[in-house]
């Protein structure tokens, strides 16, 4: 990230909830005008953090600053409606008696906006929705427009920081990815500062410059997105980012290991000790489908996924690997197929 002081600041913060702690000395930084992810599982401490910096949930350690103003601490709370932060709920929260224009609109008369109007036309139009549905109530409009129109209304005030609560989770899988797209050049073009909860890989990949994964309370890694799929600090994020598995390796020199594939160089952690046995992460896209390599894999189970197949396979050692392969590849299960591994690093962890 760049040198420049973060927009948002979030210091050593726990959050417990009776005598259940859910947050664990949380530390983020997010910088003007970045896109930042919260990724994890159900329960990890994602939206209470997200919670937290809108101001929504007491913390009992730690700080909160936003552009260099304390807003949340142990003893006192700014409100909400004095942070200048922009909320997407999960659920949207449109009013259902309001048409789209007022839902948007409804922000702004607090805050005194000097041309109303204008704003308003604004932020519909940047997302994509037409002054002929100005009239129309949410029911009346699709589940992807009704995802614009929150958008348009959190943006609406130009916030300082805008929060974004699962805001795909209840569309379909080719209108959410098409979705995080929009979004994502939609804030970028705006320069907003974003911080997006999310339990999507895919989602959070397609629209964050940063990615914090979180398990239990903790943020285990902040990243690139690129990072985080191909550089994972531990087993449990090179699991939930990405299919993978793991083969067995031996070091056999500062910057080698042995694997059934055979002699990989690349670079090792100094850590590792010479004939340490390790594991290897491989993802389905580090095994090419090679007719002609001498490494054949007998293929355990298939997914087809219309341009290409997964497949399941095992290698003669009995390791498990996953590969991709075109569609028009079609294997049948029980056949060998000949796999090279083609990685670009080495991602390992000790036994």
């Amino acid at each position: 990230m760049t040198n420049q002081p973060a927009l948002l600041c979030v210091q050593d913060i726990a959050i417990a909830y009776q005598g259940t702690e859910v947050l664990k000395q949380t530390d983020l930084q997010v910088n003007r005008h970045d896109i930042v992810c919260l990724l994890g599982h159900s329960g990890c401490g994602k939206t209470t953090l997200l919670r937290a910096i809108a101001g929504l949930q007491q913390i009992n350690h730690g700080q909160i600053k936003l552009d260099n103003a304390i807003i949340s601490d142990s003893h006192t709370i700014v409100p909400p409606e004095h942070r200048n932060i922009g909320m997407m709920f999960q659920d949207l929260a449109l009013f259902p008696h309001l048409t789209i224009y007022q839902n948007v609109a409804f922000g702004l008369r607090k805050k005194a906006t000097p041309d109303i109007k204008a704003r308003v036309q604004y932020v519909l139009d940047l997302v994509d929705i037409g002054s002929h549905q100005y009239r129309k109530y949410p029911h009346e409009l699709s589940g992807g427009q009704q995802q614009r129109v929150a958008l348009a209304r959190a943006l609406a005030p130009k916030p300082n920081l805008l929060l974004l609560d699962e805001p795909f989770s209840s569309l379909d899988p080719e209108l959410r990815e098409q979705l995080a797209t929009q979004v994502r050049a939609i804030l970028k073009k705006e320069h907003v500062t974003a911080v997006l909860v999310t339990h999507d890989q895919t989602e959070a990949f397609a629209v964050a410059d940063w990615v914090g994964v979180m398990n239990t309370g903790e943020i285990v890694q902040f990243d690139t997105p690129y990072n985080i799929y191909h550089q994972p600090v531990s087993r449990f994020v090179a699991d939930f980012v990405g299919p993978g598995h793991f083969i067995p390796a031996k070091i056999i020199s500062p910057d080698s290991i042995q694997t059934i594939f055979g002699i990989i160089h690349g670079e090792l952690e100094p850590s590792f000790e010479i004939n340490q046995d390790v594991d290897l992460l491989v993802r389905p896209d580090d095994i090419p489908h090679d007719d002609d390599s001498p490494i054949k894999a007998v293929i355990k189970d298939k997914r087809f996924l219309g341009a290409e197949f997964i497949y399941t396979l095992a290698l003669p050692n009995d390791s498990i690997v996953s590969c991709y392969a075109p569609s028009h590849h079609d294997h049948p299960i029980g056949q060998p197929l000949g796999i090279r591994l083609d990685l670009e690093h080495l991602v390992l962890f000790g036994k």
